[in-house]
């Protein structure tokens, strides 16, 4: 059986460093500040502002919620927007996506200081991670993966990787930084040949593919490292990942749970972000 690469333990210490840092900036009288803005009222929006507000507060970040409605109209973001990158008591801002479809989003995310674009949604983020520049933050899901390898000691040098899945969001930013630790990375994708051979070739495996139970026994090999970025909803109603855990956990070396694994990581990162941001400001 594999070994379990639970999420709650990373989170644990970057919590701990977190608060270090907030307390060492509080003594100096700054206040690390992420303001979150919601457009409308979709319930996995009210969700994830929920837990990030708790994981904020829980280190000692103030959080402050900029709450619009359904029918904004793009100049009234634009300008909360751009009223936050000119707040100097604000140092990172979490916008929700996707937007009302009468919104032009591209324009409105592009919008957004990326030294305070705290979940790398940013052209000038991406930017940031493919050219190393220090511009900007990674996307959260995809730095979480990486906090999760380096938590557990799994050194990437040399290492052949595979990443299924090429998003802005987590595959092709999850790739770019694999990269940066010397790994030697193929990215996957629905029209890879030969999927299963590839995949089972590699010592290290982020799977982001969207759908619940893609990668099978048919997937894997003996002592890999496999990392499940999927939050999917099984027939039965429970939380899965993109792995089919039960039939790849008796084959793999180390798999991360869905739940319990990537995403329990990634608002910690988010605050974390910030934090670092008023460490810079």
């Amino acid at each position: 059986m594999a070994g379990l690469l639970k999420g709650k333990d990373v989170a644990d210490a970057l919590n701990a460093k977190m608060s270090a840092d907030v307390e060492s900036l509080k003594a100096n009288g700054v206040t690390p500040t992420l303001a979150i803005v919601r457009v409308g009222e979709r319930p996995d929006d009210i969700s994830y502002e929920k837990g990030a507000t708790k994981r904020a507060e829980t280190v000692g970040v103030a959080v402050k919620n900029v709450l619009l409605p359904q029918d904004v109209t793009q100049d009234a973001l634009l300008s909360a927007i751009l009223g936050l990158n000119a707040d100097k008591s604000v140092h990172g801002v979490l916008l929700f996506r996707p937007l009302p479809k009468h919104l032009d989003e591209e324009t409105i995310r592009n919008s957004l200081a990326p030294e305070k674009d705290v979940d790398g949604i940013t052209d000038g983020s991406l930017v940031g991670v493919f050219t190393g520049n220090g511009r900007g933050y990674p996307p959260c899901t995809a730095q979480a993966c990486m906090e999760i390898l380096d938590y557990y000691g799994v050194d990437c040098k040399g290492k052949r990787a595979v990443v299924v899945g090429r998003s802005l969001v987590v595959g092709k930013p999850a790739a770019q930084m694999l990269l940066a630790k010397n790994a030697t990375v193929t990215t996957c994708h629905t029209r890879t040949v030969d999927m299963p051979g590839v995949v089972k070739n590699a010592e290290i495996v982020i799977v982001a593919a969207g759908k619940a139970g893609a990668v099978t026994k048919d997937y894997v090999s003996d002592g890999q490292v496999i990392v499940d970025v999927g939050i999917n909803v099984n027939a039965e109603g429970k939380l899965c990942g993109d792995v089919a855990f039960d039939e790849v956990e008796q084959i793999v070396g180390a798999i991360t749970p869905v739940p319990g694994g990537v995403g329990s990581v990634t608002t910690s990162v988010l605050v974390s972000h910030v934090v670092d941001a008023a460490k810079k400001a």
